[in-house]
């Protein structure tokens, strides 16, 4: 292992490996297969979603990017069981956080997340070049590589640890490596509130050229957290 490794690779157990499925991103992003066909597309951080091998098999053209990556497969694929487990019974104790529309009840949402996880890592077995690792905010791509950069779960959730500059940085890191757009879901962080400064980097970003707006979607778990950021260059 090189010494970059060793500063850039995330402890296993301090990674929680859970993702959700291609069905949930198409809502969370309001996303069009249509419209996304012939474009490049990246997932960042993808973390154990099924939305690239998904669909790669429905003819799209989609990298995944995310730190857990350095890891081996199998390692993820145990880290991944236990990570839902866990995330089970902690659910069990917060329900009422949540809106049921989507998955019915807890077994309908332990059915999403491993079958997210299962398609996830089969996936990486069969074709690992789509799996890059990587740590965020710096990212192993060329400028515009992609058409479309989509992160969900990461950014503006965990607020309490990551600070505005950090936030700043990966956005202009994101927007480096995309020719047209950004999507960012959800918009509030862990405790279901809207990120405090979500309007100053809204004010930043338009500065700065881009054209921003928040965009109700048709997902809802997290009650409230139903927007996502769209972020175009000119």
């Amino acid at each position: 292992m090189s010494r970059v490794e060793h500063s850039t690779k995330l402890d296993l157990e301090r990674i929680v490996f859970i993702g959700r499925t291609f069905e949930e991103y198409v809502d969370m992003f309001s996303l069009s297969i249509e419209n996304l066909k012939g474009k490049r597309i990246l997932d960042c951080p993808a973390g154990a979603c099924s939305f690239t091998p998904v669909g790669n098999k429905q003819g799209l053209d989609i990298t995944a990017a995310d730190i857990a990556y350095y890891h081996s497969k199998e390692d993820l694929h145990n880290k991944g069981l236990k990570d839902i487990e866990h995330a089970m019974e902690l659910m069990e104790k917060a329900q009422n956080n949540y809106i049921w529309d989507y998955f019915i009840n807890i077994g309908g949402l332990r059915k999403h997340r491993l079958s997210a996880l299962e398609n996830c890592t089969n996936d990486m077995r069969e074709s690992s070049k789509r799996y890059v690792p990587a740590t965020l905010p710096s990212l192993p791509f060329k400028d515009e590589e992609f058409d479309i950069v989509l992160s969900a779960h990461f950014l503006f959730m965990y607020s309490d640890r990551l600070d505005y500059q950090f936030h700043v940085k990966t956005l202009n890191e994101l927007l480096r490596v995309t020719k047209e757009e950004i999507r960012i879901f959800p918009l509030d962080d862990l405790e279901g509130k809207r990120y405090e400064q979500l309007d100053k980097l809204i004010h930043d970003l338009a500065a700065n050229g881009y054209t921003v707006e928040e965009v109700k979607v048709p997902y809802e778990f997290q009650a409230n957290a139903n927007s996502m950021l769209k972020i175009k260059k000119e």
